[in-house]
């Protein structure tokens, strides 16, 4: 079952709405599928299976079934695609994925190579 805001979480008892989130989204393949769909518009499950490198089916079940509770993913003619709510929040994760390369490139190749 997933957990909503208001529902107490494994790192939270409050469910304030951020740490639903932040749990939700710390799932394994959750960000990639948001990120997939966020880049292709709609994918089929088989499309979204290989876009992700191969997750398993169980997994991407799963993670649909999560994101679409949480309304951030719908089932539409097409394909699976995010929701108004889904493409919100992918647009504030752009500006995190701009800070994680400017971060990750501060780096130098030895600090990578240990």
């Amino acid at each position: 079952m997933t957990k909503l805001p208001g529902q107490s979480i494994r790192s939270s008892t409050t469910g304030r709405p951020i740490m639903v989130l932040l749990d939700a989204l710390g799932k394994r393949w959750t960000l990639r599928v948001i990120w997939e769909l966020n880049r292709n518009g709609s994918s089929s499950f088989r499309e979204l299976q290989t876009q992700c490198e191969d997750v398993s089916p169980t997994s991407l079940n799963q993670r649909l079934k999560d994101l679409r509770e949480l309304g951030l993913v719908e089932l539409g003619a097409h394909g699976y695609m995010l929701t108004d709510q889904g493409r919100s929040l992918s647009k504030l994760l752009l500006p995190l994925d701009k800070w994680a390369t400017n971060w990750a490139s501060s780096f130098s190749d030895d600090d990578q190579r240990r």
